[in-house]
Order: C-alpha cells, then structure tokens, then sequence
C-alpha cells in the first residue's frame, strides 16, 4: 500500500519509494497530482468562504456512475495501468478484472466497484478536480450541465503547474517550451476519453502479471 510523505499544507504527496526509483514517470506523475489536489484543497477553501458547502462525500459516487466523459491524459493511463497491475489488491481485484473484461461505451466509469473508485490513489485529474457543492447531485444527474455554478472551477495556477511537472514524461524539459504547450492548451490535444478505451487489454496484464506470481 502507498505510503505518506510529510508535507506542509492541505495535503500530502504519495509516495512509492522502490517503484518511483524503477519508473521515472512516476515520481513525475504523483508530484503532478500533489499539486493538482493542493490546487483542489484551495479551491474548496475558496468556495466555502463564499458561503457554499461541499456536497461531495465518501461514498457519494453519482458522477462516477453518470459522466459519459472522462478524460485522461497518458501519462495518467499509464499510471491506472501500473497500479492495477501491480498495486490493486482485493476485494477489488478480481471484480475489477471482470468489469474491465466487460466494459463497454456507456457503462459506468469502469474503475467504479460497488460505488467505490478502486483506483482512487491514481484517479485522473479529470477526477480530482471535479467537486460539486451546495446539495448532493441527483442519480444520473451531472451537475456541470444542470447547475454550472455549484461546481468548482479549477485553479489555473495549480493545473497549470501540475501539467508543467509533467511534461518530461513527454520530452518537453525547456522552461520556455513548457510554457508554450501549458498556456495554449496544447496537453488537451493528447487527452484520451475513458470511456472509449479497450478495458480488456488492461484485465490481460492483470492476469498476466498475477500468473508470473510463485504460488505458496
């Protein structure tokens, strides 16, 4: 399971100590969604001084259920990728596998068991920035549509900073060159819809993976 690392403000950075010294992405990628939920935490913070309650709560996962939409960018994929490989333990396991070797366009998100994100450590930023306040949405309600103002709106600075953090992972390592692609919008052009991925590939490597594991 990850672990903690001591951090000043809202939030606190995850940490996979032997994985992040096998995989340069991802040490790229947890910095990126450190700051991405920083941004998240200021945001909540700023809308609750202006009167509003925070509807979303654990185990409220209507948008999960009812986003037709979810984008993701590659790196993220990635990392879904490597934490159900390697990191997902039970009792998501092995419903997980099933539900990605049936998924298909329109179901629900396919990470969603029993109305719980059984990815959550690696949920997309698309996932962490989506807050809804004032009353909890209504079933197959997505409140981006029906009451645009009860939804947070990202912090650009944060988003922008978070997508900075990770541009190596793309070969985009010049500060000038980073900024370009940030401030143009140019990271969306790579962002892939959820939805409309192949599921299944990722349940193979699952099992894959789980065969190459000596049995006691």
């Amino acid at each position: 399971m990850p672990k903690k690392k001591k951090s000043p403000g809202p939030t606190s950075r995850l940490v996979f100590p032997q994985d992040e010294q096998k995989h340069d992405w991802l040490s790229l990628l947890l910095e990126g969604y450190f700051i991405t939920d920083q941004g998240v935490a200021k945001g909540i913070e700023l809308m609750e001084k202006q009167g509003a309650k925070l509807a979303c709560t654990k185990g409220c996962s209507h948008c999960c259920a009812t986003h037709r939409s979810i984008p993701a960018y590659p790196l993220e994929l990635i990392g879904v990728t490597w934490y159900c490989t390697e990191k997902l333990e039970e009792p998501f396991r092995t419903p997980l596998l099933t539900q990605l070797m049936e998924h298909k366009h329109g179901d629900a998100c396919a990470f969603l068991i029993d109305g719980v994100c059984s990815i959550h450590p690696l949920r997309p930023m698309a996932c962490r920035q989506f807050n809804v306040f004032n009353k909890p949405c209504e079933i197959d309600e997505d409140a981006y549509y029906t009451r645009r103002k009860d939804v947070m709106n990202p912090i650009k600075k944060y988003t922008n900073k978070a997508f900075s953090v990770m541009m190596p992972f793309y070969g985009v390592t010049d500060r000038a060159q980073k900024r370009h692609v940030v401030e143009n919008g140019l990271m969306h052009n790579m962002a892939k819809d959820m939805q409309n991925l192949n599921w299944a590939s990722l349940a193979r490597k699952m099992m894959e993976f789980d065969a190459q594991i000596p049995k006691n």
